[in-house]
C-alpha cells in the first residue's frame, strides 16, 4: 500500500464536510474556501496501461501465427522457437513502441 499523503486525515474530514482551517507564520488561523464543485471536473488518476507484445514468425516475407501476450514470460518455452520477432506496443496509444528479431 502506498503511503498516506500527510494530510489524508484532513482530507477525509473535508470530503465529509468539515470546515479547514489553515494560518500562515505567526498569523491566526482562518477558514479556508476550498470550492471543487464548480471550476473544473475531477477524477483520480488512473493507473497507466502495462505495455503489451506481440510475437509473429516473418519467413520470405509472409507472416504467420501472432500470440499478443502482457507479458513475455507467458509464452512457452514449446512456441519461443515459432516466433522470432517481438513486437512491443504502448499499453496506453496501442501503438507499436520497438520491435526485437528474436534468435
Amino acid at each position: 500500500m502506498k503511503k498516506p499523503h500527510k494530510h489524508a486525515e484532513l482530507i477525509k474530514a473535508w470530503a465529509d464536510g468539515a470546515i479547514i482551517q489553515a494560518k500562515s507564520g505567526g498569523g491566526g488561523w482562518y477558514d479556508l474556501k476550498i470550492d471543487l464543485e464548480n471550476a473544473f471536473e475531477y477524477r483520480i488518476k488512473p493507473e497507466p496501461k502495462p505495455d503489451f507484445y506481440g510475437f509473429m514468425k516473418i519467413d520470405k516475407w509472409k507472416f504467420f501465427q501472432v500470440i499478443a501476450s502482457s507479458n513475455w514470460m507467458e509464452i512457452t518455452k514449446d512456441q519461443e522457437p515459432e516466433h522470432n520477432l517481438k513486437i512491443t506496443f504502448d499499453g496506453e496509444t496501442g501503438k507499436p513502441k520497438s520491435a526485437e528479431v528474436l534468435k
